[in-house]
């Protein structure tokens, strides 16, 4: 295959600016409880791949699942970027890096889930779906899912790189459903890994304290509606640097949105001085951890705010060569089914030295918020919804609350950050979407922070 694919390059490159191959073989597995019983266990083995070819700016996209007619594709993906590009001036502003001829063998640090035997899983998926259901006679639906993906890739380009590597991917989710006269509170626990199986053994203490959860907040008040400082902790933080700024930093969305341009300006000021955002595949063990992207470009680790100022953004090739700043290596796709665009990998805020206990004991009237049950963004604002949360009053921590939302806009919010904690935690639970690409692994960390000005609906 590797022949193959550098051969119809050599062959067709000098007929465009840019043409590149991928040709990838999955096998995923996926286990899914619902209500009682067993809704789902489905294995599936596919290969394919896909051709992208660039001519006067304009693309060309081609997959395919047999190479039967490689060639052919080849060629279709070649004619639709020159009939684009044909009747336009525009130029291919790709920036290029250095060509890489690397072969990497699969790694896990762990138990390779692979020699784990099918019923095993099943097994104990089942486990933790009775915990749930058996909590409570208030529990009234759970649902239990676990996912898992090997996949090998071969990528080659018309610059010379020659890539083959890949990666073993496992999720877990489970939700619970807790009614009581005509009040539902949902709880939810995730978790992933490519470390090894073992990450997702040993769960009993979690899925309880998720039955749990969802049962204690059906007695639960919401807080009373008004602006707090808010202490929220790693998992909500990592959430909120993905969704409320990571997604802003991408250069396509930059690229794409004037007003953004002018507001993402490096070299402005975001936040205090002990503010530090960062996005990257190079560290090693996360979910969106890789040697290389989905462009041949090697995985780096990205300042994007330093020292609350705005240093960096993410970037494709060509989101780089467009505004004039180098590769990032963050150009990824789900599968061979989409091009690669600009996505995030692993990001993160970097920890500072404050415990949770400095950071909430000179609250007089605040919230402490944790986990995540869902949210939305849109541009510069978004919604939050946290999975458990308790009031602060004169600086200690005190009865459990419900149904807390945090809105705000994301650049205010930067700006409104007053501590920074030490308790670093990595959530490797996260499947991002842009773009109709759902599902791709990412990894998200930081440490509790603490906001002030915090919009909170309530009663």
């Amino acid at each position: 295959m590797q022949d193959r694919i550098t051969n119809l390059i050599n062959q067709r490159k000098k007929r465009v600016d840019y043409l590149e191959i991928r040709f990838e073989e999955s096998e995923s597995l996926l286990i899914k409880f619902f209500g009682k019983s067993l809704d789902n266990l489905n294995r599936v083995s596919s290969s394919g791949g896909y051709i992208r070819s660039c001519y006067k700016g304009s693309w060309g996209f081609c997959s395919f699942n047999s190479t039967d007619e490689l060639q052919k594709h080849v060629d279709e993906a070649i004619s639709q970027s020159i009939a684009l590009g044909g009747e336009r001036n525009d130029k291919t502003i790709l920036l290029q890096t250095n060509p890489l001829t690397a072969t990497s063998k699969i790694k896990i640090t762990g138990k390779d889930p692979r020699l784990i035997p099918l019923n095993s899983k099943v097994e104990l998926i089942s486990h933790y779906h009775n915990l749930m259901n058996s909590h409570s006679g208030k529990i009234k639906s759970a649902t239990s899912r676990y996912s898992e993906e090997t996949k090998k890739i071969i990528f080659a380009n018309s610059e010379g790189a020659l890539i083959e590597h890949g990666y073993i991917d496992m999720e877990a989710r489970f939700s619970v459903t807790a009614q009581k006269n005509g009040t539902i509170q949902v709880a939810q626990e995730s978790l992933g890994s490519r470390k090894g199986f073992e990450e997702i053994e040993n769960l009993d203490e979690k899925i309880i304290k998720t039955a749990k959860r969802a049962v204690d907040q059906l007695d639960l008040k919401p807080p009373k509606s008004g602006t707090y400082t808010v202490v929220i902790d790693p998992i909500l933080t990592g959430l909120f640097v993905h969704e409320a700024f990571g997604h802003l930093s991408e250069g396509d969305f930059i690229y794409d949105n004037p007003s953004m341009k002018e507001i993402m300006i490096l070299g402005r000021r975001f936040g205090e001085s002990f503010l530090n955002i960062l996005d990257g595949a190079k560290i090693p063990d996360h979910r969106g951890s890789y040697l290389y992207d989905d462009e041949g470009t090697p995985a780096q680790n990205s300042p994007l705010i330093k020292e609350g100022i705005l240093v960096g953004r993410l970037h494709s090739k060509e989101t780089a060569g467009k505004l004039n700043e180098k590769p990032t290596g963050n150009a990824r796709c789900l599968n061979y089914k989409f091009p690669p665009i600009v996505r995030m990998t692993n990001t993160w805020i970097e920890p500072q030295n404050n415990s949770v206990e400095d950071l909430i004991s000179d609250i007089k009237l605040g919230i402490w918020a944790g986990n995540w049950l869902g949210g939305q963004t849109n541009g510069e604002m978004f919604t939050f919804s946290s999975g458990e949360a308790r009031m602060i009053r004169d600086g200690k921590l005190a009865e459990p609350i419900k149904d807390v939302n945090l809105s705000g806009n994301v650049f205010q919010t930067l700006k409104d950050i007053e501590g920074i904690g030490n308790d670093m935690y990595w959530d490797e639970s996260g499947g991002c979407g842009k773009s109709g690409q759902s599902g791709l692994p990412v990894g998200v960390g930081g440490p509790s922070i603490r906001i002030k000005n915090v919009l909170v609906p309530g009663e």
